[in-house]
């Protein structure tokens, strides 16, 4: 086992490399939100309203939301509101705890990974998901894969720059055996 789980193969299949891409922009994503107070979770820069724990709250019901309503069409799942607008995560975060906002964004996770690999190991990347467009042509799992990895990547842009205001924590991987924490209370 390596010390640098998130990292994508050198070699492998497509899957492979487009999963690895995605597990490695989480674990980007987690460390630069990890072990941090409510006030951590909390914290702006300049007139944005944006917050590590507002990113934490979103990216969790992205998760939930992609690998559930449009990978499959199921029912979203996780502690999410039947109700909700695009706003609601980021805005709605500031009234939850740490280990709370962590939380949703671990289990959700775990939920997805789980979902893609069956979905992967059960036909692959070129599966046909529920979502689909006004004309009814259905986005495969790579399409939907590849949309997470763009997520992950502008928001863990966003992560850096709220992390390094927080407390200078910059770099651009985790460290070499690294390991998600809940928060530093």
């Amino acid at each position: 086992m390596t010390d640098t789980p998130w990292e994508p193969p050198l070699t492998g299949t497509e899957a492979e490399h487009l999963t690895g891409a995605l597990e490695r922009l989480r674990m980007t994503f987690r460390y630069k939100a990890d072990d941090l107070d409510a006030a951590g979770l909390s914290a702006r820069v300049g007139a944005s309203a944006l917050t590590l724990g507002g990113l934490l709250k979103h990216l969790a019901v992205v998760e939930d939301y992609t690998f559930t309503r449009k990978l499959s069409g199921g029912p979203l799942e996780g502690p999410w509101p039947t109700d909700w607008d695009d706003d609601w995560p980021f805005t709605s975060a500031a009234d939850e705890p740490p280990e709370v906002l962590y939380g949703y964004w671990d289990s959700a996770v775990e939920r997805s990974r789980a979902k893609l690999a069956a979905v992967l190991a059960g036909g692959g990347l070129d599966l046909a998901a529920h979502a689909a467009d006004a004309e009814g042509n259905h986005a495969s799992v790579r399409r939907l894969v590849c949309d997470m990895i763009e997520e992950y990547g502008r928001h863990t842009g966003h992560a850096d720059l709220l992390r390094e205001a927080v407390d200078g924590r910059v770099g651009e991987d985790p460290p070499p055996g690294w390991q998600p924490r809940s928060h530093g209370g």
